[in-house]
């Protein structure tokens, strides 16, 4: 089975959000929605009512909706060594949950789930963003009734902590450098694990700002559905909890 999510879902790029969904729906495949409740601070979804009637109607269409962190962005948060260690090379000060500790990450996670279920939204999962997150984390989000998780190696089943082997294909469209690493690595991806149980592709509007990344995700895709039916995160045993 495949699993294909689009990241970043905010008005703020709703443009690549849509043209990625219709990349998708021209294969027949129903992504999961990523949503981002208020964009770097300055996007909050209450402000833009057609993109969340759109995203609602996305729900009705059989996408899961999946909470992705408050703001996305990490201002105002501290990072020591380490922190920008493990950030290295994956996020451009985009991983909003990487040094938060238990209280702060439980807030931040209440304070999404809020704003999405009061806009007619259930989430069913939540991914911090740029997969990057403290164990505290993931133990907030199964505190607050969601029922999966991810890193960047796995899915995560919450509150059961059991862990499934699942690796990801993204891009970086950041530089031109990035760009063609990403793509080179896409490839390699596709010779190495075509055979994985549970493959998922992760789509950000930001691919499509790189015709090399476009060309690349949009041919992985159509590769990667030649070995794996799409599939969703509720066929891996997971029970919706948080209602509306």
């Amino acid at each position: 089975m495949l699993l294909v999510s689009i990241h970043d879902v905010t008005p703020a790029q709703a443009d690549g959000v849509t043209r990625l969904w219709q990349m998708c729906a021209q294969r027949r495949v129903v992504p999961a929605l990523l949503v981002v409740p208020n964009w770097h601070g300055q996007w909050p979804l209450e402000r833009h009512a057609a993109f969340v009637d759109w995203v609602r109607s996305r729900a009705a269409d059989g996408a899961e909706i999946v909470l992705h962190g408050e703001r996305h962005d990490e201002v105002g948060l501290p990072r020591g060594t380490g922190d920008r260690w493990r950030a290295w090379g994956k996020t451009a000060g985009e991983a909003e949950f990487l040094t938060l500790d238990a209280a702060a990450a439980r807030a931040r996670v209440a304070r999404g789930l809020d704003c999405l279920t009061r806009l007619g939204l259930a989430p069913v999962g939540f991914v911090p963003p740029a997969w990057l997150a403290r164990e505290a984390t993931y133990e907030a989000a199964a505190a607050a009734g969601l029922r999966f998780s991810e890193d960047d190696r796995s899915v995560r089943l919450l509150p059961s902590g059991q862990r499934i082997p699942s690796p990801v294909v993204r891009w970086s469209a950041r530089t031109p450098a990035r760009a063609w690493g990403s793509v080179a690595v896409a490839r390699i991806r596709s010779l190495l694990q075509r055979r994985a149980p549970l493959p998922r592709i992760a789509l950000h509007p930001r691919d499509l700002d790189h015709p090399a990344t476009t060309r690349s995700l949009t041919h992985t895709l159509d590769r990667w559905l030649t070995w794996h039916r799409p599939g969703h995160y509720a066929e891996l045993g997971i029970t919706p909890t948080h209602q509306l």
